[in-house]
């Protein structure tokens, strides 16, 4: 009987020494869906290991503002745009 959890045929596309870095918003946009969800191991084909740096160095791009939360259509759904009662003057 297997354990859960353990993967049988397990193929790394990033190298096991590899650093993910918040820094680098190119390499970790590799890694988050269309909708802006951290994508899970067994389609990114990470470690467990690798997936927790991966989902750190997201959370901590977010944060400074170099990765985005979520797409618009996401963000804006069933909420009214707001739009002021009075045109904006210098």
């Amino acid at each position: 009987m297997l354990k859960r959890g353990i993967r049988l045929k397990y193929r790394a596309d990033v190298p096991s020494s590899y650093v993910f870095e918040y820094k680098d918003p190119v390499a970790l946009g590799r890694f988050i869906a269309e909708g802006g969800k951290i994508v899970p191991s067994r389609i990114s084909k990470l470690s467990n290991y690798q997936q927790r740096q991966v989902n750190r160095a997201i959370k901590r791009a977010r944060n400074i503002g170099l990765l985005p939360t979520g797409n618009n259509n996401h963000d804006r759904f069933g909420r009214p745009e707001a739009v002021s009662p009075k045109p904006f003057e210098f």
